[in-house]
């Protein structure tokens, strides 16, 4: 069963989606204000048994999709993790030893089946389709051999990026990575149960329906247990912690010439076992 955090009628409801339809169970949860504690509690076995004795509350068309966890304590997402992203860069040097990692803040990511939003100063919108883990139980300098025991659930990110702005500075690429709802997090979470969820699934990015990004995760230079074991080695993690693990080549920057996104513009971000994740665009 598949979690979502919704807006209904101007108020926001957590539970459970079907091709029916939402079931909302937040009420019946008072100690869970959030999916956020309901990830800390492990109670996605309760909001299913409570979803599938209530039925649909809702259309699907009733309901306004927001980022699945609200408030995560960290964001943090992992770069240039496939190999033809590293050979992208032309700049001759092998895949480097150790990740490249930076912050989104959560005022950066828009819900499915919103709009991404260009701001005024600049037209390089850009588009990235990954997938984004969760943490449910919480550790510091956590085990490689033990990562996938940390991970509540997985979701889909469109890591949206204002391309020139990632190059203002010499060492970072926070600038351009925060504008608000310039990304987008969604549909729902899909409690993470075997790592065959993640080992070697195939992400695919379409833009109005061409596909430009199409890979395996078990391509992945730094696959996701070694992610959770160095991230958790400088900061502890937390339950609603997100990692957004790693886009594959063929984002627009890439092309010659660039292929920015525009108003009008549809992208679907879409692996097995999870979903697609859709957003139009629109200006600010």
């Amino acid at each position: 069963m598949k979690f979502s955090t919704v807006n209904a009628g101007g108020k926001v409801l957590y539970g459970a989606v079907t091709e029916a339809g939402f079931t909302a169970v937040n009420d019946l949860f008072p100690d869970w204000p959030t999916l956020r504690e309901v990830v800390e509690a492990g109670g996605f076995d309760a909001l299913a048994k409570a979803a599938e004795a209530r039925g649909e509350t809702h259309t699907l068309s009733e309901v306004t999709f927001l980022p699945p966890v609200p408030g995560p304590e960290k964001i943090i997402c992992v770069g240039v993790n496939f190999p033809d992203r590293n050979a992208e860069y032309k700049d001759g040097q092998d895949a480097p030893p150790n990740m490249s990692l930076f912050p989104r803040f959560p005022r950066s990511f828009t819900g499915h089946g919103q709009p991404l939003i260009r701001p005024p100063e600049s037209p390089q919108l850009d588009y990235e389709g990954e997938i984004a883990i969760v943490i449910g139980k919480g550790g510091r300098r956590i085990p490689e051999a033990e990562a996938y025991d940390h991970i509540a659930a997985v979701t889909l990110c469109n890591e949206g990026t204002i391309r020139d702005w990632v190059r203002h500075a010499k060492f970072n690429v926070t600038q351009g990575k925060n504008w608000d709802s310039s990304g987008a997090l969604g549909p729902w979470l899909v409690p993470f149960t075997d790592k065959a969820q993640l080992a070697d699934v195939e992400i695919v990015t379409k833009v109005n329906g061409e596909v430009r990004q199409q890979d395996r995760t078990g391509r992945m230079l730094f696959p996701i247990p070694r992610q959770i074991a160095y991230i958790s080695t400088f900061t502890t993690l937390v339950p609603g912690d997100i990692i957004v693990t790693g886009t594959p080549t063929g984002a627009g920057a890439r092309f010659d010439p660039p292929r920015f996104l525009v108003p009008g513009d549809q992208i679907e971000v879409s692996v097995e076992g999870i979903g697609t994740l859709v957003n139009g665009v629109a200006d600010e």
